[in-house]
């Protein structure tokens, strides 16, 4: 399905953040992947090269968003509440050139075999997709009947996700999770992976605490845990904030307003965390829920990865952060923490995935792996069923 892509591509003259700022350069693609990147780059004519004039925009990494729904989730409603799946548009569109896939709170209607079938789909349509087996209860989904297995034998399976700390999820015991973390971390042993244990946290009084007595009495490191929501209560975001200084990493969700992702972005330089342990995930296509005191459902919407780039821009007109360090969030930090090889990146070697925005921040051109899916703006690539 990405036949059609040129083979030489030669980017001209964009300001590069790789995502540092490395300057003024000239980008040679050849294939899915860079092979050079200098001033005045040149290629001979006859290899039939497409050039790309990046003269006085921004050439960014493209985005990374670690937490998605892909196949659709909720459900918390009943029938008619279950979320729709995601299209290859929503995703270019929003910059994203890399998701991981999730199942959500619904593990009846929906299958960790369909969340395989349709990360396999997306790659094939153009992004490159990962996902995490297992889901919200236990014991957990899988694709052989084994964490272990799944992280160890499909390349495309980075992890395991769980829950805890919602009145939602299994209420698992600390002998569980210890065993569920195990087999995670066992299996990317084998598989030559992190095997990251992707922790859904709910609004539970024990927030991560949980994940704490694992660490302590488990004998598995902090680096081994990626939870995430962490910012949907203050609580639990200070709790969060203490984590990465112990060494762990945290995801977060942008605030309903991008003013409110930056208020938290705010606090995270206010108290010196490492910024480099810190993601930013959508939760796509995911039902964000509100329930009242009696934990009934009030009121229910679907979340947009249209949020990931939302909140980037945001975060980089505040002023809080300098280009590049607002980028991490998005690009470096999720390939880092999760393992994920070749991305995250401009630089010689890694995947072609690069964003072109001009100097108002407006999204011109999407390429992912080396292929043209956005170009002026308007979408090129559109997934098999999109009209």
């Amino acid at each position: 399905m990405v036949s059609d892509k040129n083979w030489f591509t030669l980017v001209c003259g964009g300001h590069v953040y790789s995502p540092s700022h490395i300057g003024v350069k000239d980008i040679m693609i050849v294939g899915e992947r860079i092979v050079a990147i200098d001033e005045n780059l040149e290629l001979p004519e006859e290899l039939g090269v497409s050039v790309i004039d990046a003269s006085g925009k921004l050439v960014f990494p493209g985005l990374i968003d670690p937490h998605v729904h892909v196949i659709g989730g909720g459900g918390e409603g009943g029938p008619a509440t279950r979320t729709p799946e995601i299209s290859l548009s929503n995703i270019i569109s929003s910059g994203i050139t890399t998701v991981v896939g999730v199942l959500g709170t619904d593990n009846v209607s929906r299958s960790i075999e369909a969340l395989l079938a349709k990360t396999r789909g997306l790659y094939l349509e153009g992004v490159s997709a990962y996902m995490f087996t297992g889901s919200f209860h236990y014991p957990t989904s899988t694709i052989t009947g084994s964490v272990k297995k799944d992280v160890a034998f499909f390349k495309e399976v980075v992890g395991v996700k769980t829950a805890i700390s919602d009145h939602r999820d299994s209420h698992m015991t600390q002998a569980e999770f210890v065993r569920l973390c195990s087999e995670a971390r066992f299996g990317g042993m084998l598989g030559d992976k992190k095997g990251v244990v992707h922790v859904h946290m709910g609004d539970g009084d024990q927030g991560l605490d949980l994940i704490y007595d694992v660490i302590d009495k488990g004998n598995i490191p902090i680096s081994q845990f990626h939870p995430t929501h962490v910012s949907r209560n203050p609580a639990l975001l200070e709790q969060g904030i203490d984590f990465v200084k112990k060494g762990g990493s945290i995801d977060l969700n942008p605030e309903n307003s991008v003013m409110g992702t930056v208020k938290v972005v705010s606090k995270l330089i206010e108290n010196d965390v490492d910024l480099d342990r810190i993601t930013f995930s959508s939760d796509g296509n995911g039902s964000h829920c509100e329930f009242d005191e009696n934990g009934e459902l009030a009121g229910l919407g679907v979340s947009s990865v249209s949020v990931i780039i939302e909140s980037l821009i945001g975060i980089i007109e505040s002023g809080l952060l300098p280009m590049d360090d607002a980028l991490r969030f998005f690009t470096s930090n999720p390939a880092d923490i999760l393992g994920l090889e070749n991305k995250g990146r401009i630089s010689v070697g890694m995947d072609a995935d690069l964003l072109i925005l001009g100097s108002d921040l407006s999204l011109d051109y999407v390429m992912s792996r080396g292929r043209v899916m956005l170009e002026d703006g308007a979408i090129l690539v559109k997934g098999t069923f999109e009209g």
